[in-house]
């Protein structure tokens, strides 16, 4: 359906293309005015797909393909499109964007960072403007006054956080108050002038189209997002440093265990024991057995699944997150519940009180909150069910504009992780040698800085693109396609940025891909390979792993063991069925997990929505 009504666009391209640029805006206001006042029907929004097209050729030099038609109309029926890397999402959001403002409502295009929002509505902003649509963007240091200005245009780019943040900003603006028309007719009612609407940022949660939709509303939706405050608690903060010299003191196996898959610390009875002897003098908050039980598991924790350049990098004596889906640091966010404290403990950085928390919410509970919800992402399918189960999002699968011809490698799967290492900087220097361009994507800031070390000892001239690395993110990714270059990435490798390869080097074959590590979902990894072979172009991509990775040592660990010995003394790859079933039982295992983490955010969600209701306060 959506293919042959793109066609039925496509088959009105004549009746446009010889109007005047002036016939042709008169004719957009009048779809406009048709779209405002609710009246189009199907054959006006055909109409109005036709005019944008042509609209896009005049302004931007680009004629939608049939396939970028088909996935904006797909966005438009509030669906999430899966449209291949390369395949022109930018521009495709325009289009329904542009007949979501035209309602008169406002919409939002969410990204995943700043300089794609930045980007995105500057280089759009010509169309926009042409089409009698206002756009604007929100930056994270952007003030109040200016974020106002920008959500009141007709299209404002952001980012999920940025969003999110802000509409938990107009909620306490708000208070206890419903929404904007409570809050108008109570100052009516008491006769008095109230500046709540003035200090409010948005204008509504009407329409959401969000990019790189698999990421925001599937990988980050068991994070919630909260607005806190200092909470100055000197006595708190000297009991994180005590707790991190404790744990310093027990021994893992002998006074606690630890359950990698879950990510939990049990003490021993040996553990609360030697935690006791060691706690009897503090006072405090120590005299509680349970409390100073918490406080040094919490140490523990920090101590064994918070890892430096993995989890988070330490920069002007500070910790600073780092993203685990993309890469990127965070340094305006603090892990909950006295585990940031815990972890700055452990650096033996000065410690900073934890805060409370005046707001919070899910991002799954806060995109839930759009009238008009739609996506886009490179891929989609593998979470089709779990959108519809979440949002009630339909997935449809936009085929590519060109058939893809990626060279799909099978694993390679080595015993030791330093054997692993040492392949794949061979494999690197066989296809630079080659004259071919090699992304590698690794999955964290450690492995990345290990790569690339290895790199130089071998005299190969790269670029790295990390958490610590990362001011010429879109440059780098944007120049990876260039002849012989080699581009070491964490999961940041340049979602939203095209990499073209250069003059010659689709007929050497194309780019070359190399996971380093499979990740815990296979849209992840299926992201990673989709870099090469965009618009029909020669590519190849394979992973190169090991049976010492982090994926089959947390969620198969007895398989891992038994294999692990099999091939103790193996130093070349191992060519066995039963390793690559091995990370495949991994995998699954993994996505089974992350899937019920989200659906109890999903149950928490819906009890909140039931208990308020029944107060009768939002």
């Amino acid at each position: 359906m959506l293919l042959s009504d793109a066609a039925a666009v496509v088959a009105m391209e004549r009746e446009y293309a010889n109007m005047s640029d002036s016939a042709l805006k008169t004719t957009l206001t009048q779809m406009r005015e048709l779209f405002v006042r609710g009246r189009e029907g199907r054959i006006d929004r055909l109409r109005a797909f036709a005019i944008l097209r042509e609209a896009a050729v005049r302004v931007m030099g680009e004629r939608p393909y049939l396939v970028q038609i088909a996935g904006a109309m797909a966005v438009n029926n509030g669906y999430v499109a899966e449209m291949a890397t390369g395949e022109g999402k930018t521009l495709t959001a325009v289009i329904p964007a542009i007949l979501a403002a035209w309602r008169g409502r406002g919409c939002h295009v969410i990204t995943v960072n700043d300089y794609l929002a930045s980007r995105d509505a500057q280089w759009m902003r010509p169309l926009y403007e042409f089409c009698h649509v206002s756009v604007a963007h929100i930056e994270q240091d952007m003030p109040p006054a200016e974020r106002r200005i920008a959500y009141h245009a007709d299209v404002t780019y952001c980012t999920n956080k940025e969003v999110a943040a802000d509409f938990l900003r107009d909620r306490i603006t708000l208070g206890r108050r419903r929404g904007l028309a409570h809050t108008i007719i109570d100052s009516i009612a008491r006769g008095q002038h109230d500046d709540t609407e003035a200090r409010l940022l948005q204008r509504g949660l009407h329409c959401a189209i969000v990019d790189e939709a698999d990421s925001v509303l599937i990988d980050e939706a068991v994070t919630p997002l909260i607005i806190s405050g200092n909470a100055p608690n000197a006595q708190q903060v000297e009991a994180y440093v005590q707790a991190a010299s404790i744990a310093e003191k027990l021994i893992a196996g002998r006074h606690f265990t630890i359950d990698e898959r879950y990510r939990d610390i049990n003490l021993s009875t040996d553990g609360k024991k030697l935690i006791d002897q060691q706690a009897r003098d503090l006072g405090g908050l120590w005299a509680g057995a349970r409390r100073r039980e918490e406080l040094v598991t919490q140490a523990l924790t920090a101590r064994n699944f918070y890892l430096p350049n993995k989890h988070y990098v330490i920069q002007d004596g500070k910790v600073v997150i780092v993203d685990e889906f993309t890469g990127r640091l965070m340094p305006d966010r603090e892990w909950r519940e006295g585990l940031h404290q815990a972890v700055e403990a452990k650096e033996k950085l000065d410690v900073n009180p934890a805060k409370d928390t005046f707001a919070r919410i899910s991002f799954q509970r806060f995109f839930r909150l759009y009238r008009h919800l739609s996506g886009m992402t490179g891929t989609a399918w593998e979470a089709c069910s779990e959108f519809w189960q979440i949002y009630r999002l339909p997935v449809v699968v936009i085929p590519t504009n060109r058939p893809v011809v990626r060279n799909q490698l099978g694993d390679m799967v080595f015993a030791t992780e330093n054997r692993k290492w040492h392949a794949i900087v061979s494999e690197i220097a066989r296809v630079h040698r080659e004259g071919r361009p090699v992304l590698i994507g690794t999955r964290s800031v450690g492995a990345s800085e290990r790569l690339s070390e290895m790199l130089r000892e071998r005299g190969l001239e790269h670029q790295v693109l990390n958490a610590v690395r990362h001011e010429q993110e879109a440059q780098i990714v944007a120049h990876a396609g260039g002849e012989g270059c080699i581009t070491v990435a964490t999961n940041m490798a340049g979602r939203g940025t095209d990499i073209k390869l250069a003059r010659g080097v689709a007929d050497n074959g194309g780019m070359h891909v190399i996971a380093s590590e499979r990740h815990e979902s296979q849209r992840i990894d299926r992201q990673l390979f989709g870099r090469c072979g965009r618009q029909g172009e020669p590519g190849s991509a394979q992973a190169i792993v090991s049976l010492e990775d982090e994926l089959p040592g947390r969620y198969a660990p007895h398989l891992t063991s038994i294999l692990s010995r099999r091939f103790a003394n193996r130093t070349d790859e191992i060519v066995s069925g039963s390793c690559r079933k091995l990370f495949r039982i991994a995998q699954s295992r993994a996505q089974s997990l992350a899937l019920r983490q989200r659906k109890g955010v999903l149950r928490t969600d819906e009890w909140l929505d039931e208990s308020l209701g029944f107060a009768g306060v939002e």
